[in-house]
């Protein structure tokens, strides 16, 4: 699948990643060739990408926002992308990923604070870790906030 890749290249289970330096035209023309390969070696083996789920992040000032193609249809532009549960945005800031976190650690002990009388740490402590066992409703909370 990567051979020939020029640009930044990552595989894991179903997600595939490809970065470059887009400061350039070169730059910009080797993440293109790069796609086309891809969308061959796709075609080749009988697979497809999901184009739905493609994005173009453009990150830094700098960035000329270059529009790609995959398979002759323009790639859409996401101004923040969620990458092996971390959430990435254009200016590789953190701040939305700390809301988030922060909102599930206080859904956590909500459901922990209504469902258990003690406040002792030794009791508190390790339910934070089987949460998703006794409490279905917290999951569904969940499902809504990813």
């Amino acid at each position: 699948m990567d051979s020939g890749i020029e640009c930044t290249f990552s595989k894991f289970a179903n997600d595939t990643k490809l970065c470059g330096m887009v400061n350039t035209l070169e730059g910009r023309a080797a993440i293109q060739r790069d796609l086309d390969r891809l969308e061959r070696w796709a075609r080749a083996n009988r697979m497809k990408f999901n184009k739905a789920k493609c994005k173009v992040l453009h990150v830094g000032q700098r960035d000329p926002k270059h529009n790609y193609r995959l398979d002759g249809e323009w790639i859409e532009s996401s101004p923040e992308e969620k990458d092996l549960g971390v959430l990435i945005d254009e200016k590789l800031n953190m701040n939305q990923q700390c809301v988030l976190t922060s909102q599930k650690a206080n859904c956590i002990l909500g459901c922990i604070k209504r469902g258990v009388t003690s406040r002792l740490r030794k009791v508190i402590l390790p339910l934070q870790y089987c949460i998703q066992l006794w409490g279905p409703q917290y999951k569904k909370d969940m499902d809504l906030l990813e």
